[in-house]
């Protein structure tokens, strides 16, 4: 059994099965909760949000509670499905009883990418469905649904979760499986994830694929994930700090020739510096803010704290390098440009 557990992704794995097994979705688990205690199931949902927030679990979980058999639970991609005459072939069936549960339960994923005509033809059936269809659409992009499907449905928005709870949720995970997870890792993995418990969970299982022992430490996610190791994030971080741009500047070429991806590295200066800059204008949240950082980064942050570097300013540059560095032609440019304009400002003065 533990040899066949190996074979299957974390994430499927650990699933929620149960309403009170999903995490950071209360709004939309308590609710649904409510109507099927009160028998108001509506014939239409649609979940809007982020990619790996649980919308197609919480689907599933509300199938299973409505009592709907694996034979009356039907899953389409949109992604693959899109066009007309796939929801022709839905609309035939949809008629049809079920063959042994009260409901059929339709789940499209990705329902934003179905075409205009798709969508006019899924309109007729949201408009006039049998008494024993329910459909869910979970969709990343809200926006592109159009509004008469919208208004046919009752909406869920899924948060996207914290990286805090992130972090709690793979330390959970690597527990259950039988790892000691460092906290700093447990960070990292969570910052990397941006919000998706799917691709927190995917990183984790490539680190306990290839660890040594069962104790997992920052390195070990960093050589994994491909993130900048950390004393190259310390270096540059110190050298801007310091308003050293030739010395920045010569560890992102550093980084360059490592093939680090720029935007994490750019991700890492923003969470490090955030956390520099609460510890130089908060040092009262100096305890809880060292739970998120390796000895060394924190041992860095209150050395480096109060530099002329530290500023909102410098923050608010390495953010504009951020959002640039995704269709920059040169990926590392805008951080170099950034840190060059943080180094440079003031120096009259």
């Amino acid at each position: 059994m533990k040899k066949d557990a190996r074979h299957t992704t974390l994430y499927r794995q650990y699933r929620p099965q149960t309403f009170d097994e999903v995490r950071g979705q209360p709004q939309v688990t308590e609710t649904l909760e409510k109507t099927i205690k009160n028998k108001k199931i509506a014939h239409a949902y649609l979940f809007a949000g982020g990619r790996g927030t649980g919308k197609t679990s919480v689907a599933r979980i509300l199938a299973r509670e409505l009592g709907v058999s694996d034979k009356d639970l039907y899953e389409i991609d949109a992604a693959s499905n899109r066009g007309i005459d796939d929801i022709r072939l839905l609309r035939e069936g949809v008629y049809a009883m079920p063959f042994e549960s009260k409901y059929k339960f339709y789940i499209i994923d990705e329902a934003h990418m179905l075409t205009k005509e798709a969508w006019n033809a899924l309109l007729k059936t949201l408009e006039e469905p049998p008494a024993h269809a329910i459909f869910v659409l979970a969709t990343t992009d809200r926006d592109k649904v159009p509004e008469t499907i919208q208004s046919r449905c009752e909406i869920y928005a899924f948060k996207q979760p914290t990286r805090a709870m992130n972090a709690e949720m793979v330390a959970d995970t690597a527990k259950k499986e039988g790892y000691t997870l460092e906290r700093a890792a447990a960070e990292l993995i969570a910052l990397l994830a941006e919000g998706s418990f799917r691709d927190a969970l995917s990183i984790l299982q490539k680190v306990l694929a290839v660890s040594k022992d069962k104790k997992i430490e920052v390195a070990e996610v960093e050589l994994v994930s491909g993130a900048p190791r950390g004393e190259i994030v310390r270096q540059i971080l110190s050298a801007i700090a310091k308003k050293s741009p030739s010395t920045a500047l010569g560890v992102i070429q550093q980084a360059v020739s490592e093939n680090m991806d720029a935007r994490t590295l750019v991700k890492l200066l923003i969470h490090r510096m955030r956390v520099i800059l609460l510890l130089r204008y908060a040092p009262d949240l100096a305890d809880e803010l060292s739970q998120e950082l390796t000895e060394a980064d924190l041992a860095l942050a209150k050395e480096i704290s109060k530099e002329p570097g530290v500023t909102s300013g410098t923050l608010q540059k390495l953010l504009e390098a951020y959002s640039q560095t995704a269709y920059a032609a040169v990926p590392h440019l805008p951080l170099e440009l950034a840190i060059i304009d943080i180094c440079e400002k003031d120096k009259k003065e």
